[in-house]
């Protein structure tokens, strides 16, 4: 059963991970003044928001977990 979760959460995580690592990079077009115009106030309030909910994100997991997995 153990190994029937570890391989469900890496499936998971895989492609969620990799999804929010391509939503960010389509975050990234939006600094290309020439179609968008915005404030550095902006863009530090939106970045603040998804560093928040990032480190909640990671403090779900927790400091115990001595392995790491990479994607």
């Amino acid at each position: 059963m153990a190994n029937v979760r570890r391989e469900r959460f890496l499936k998971i995580a895989s492609n969620r991970t990799n999804k929010i690592i391509d939503d960010i990079r389509l975050l990234g077009n939006c600094a290309n003044e020439n179609n968008y115009e915005y404030t550095m106030d902006e863009v530090e309030k939106m970045f603040k928001a998804i560093n928040e909910t990032l480190e909640e994100a990671k403090a779900k997991f927790g400091d115990t977990k001595k392995e790491r997995f990479k994607f």
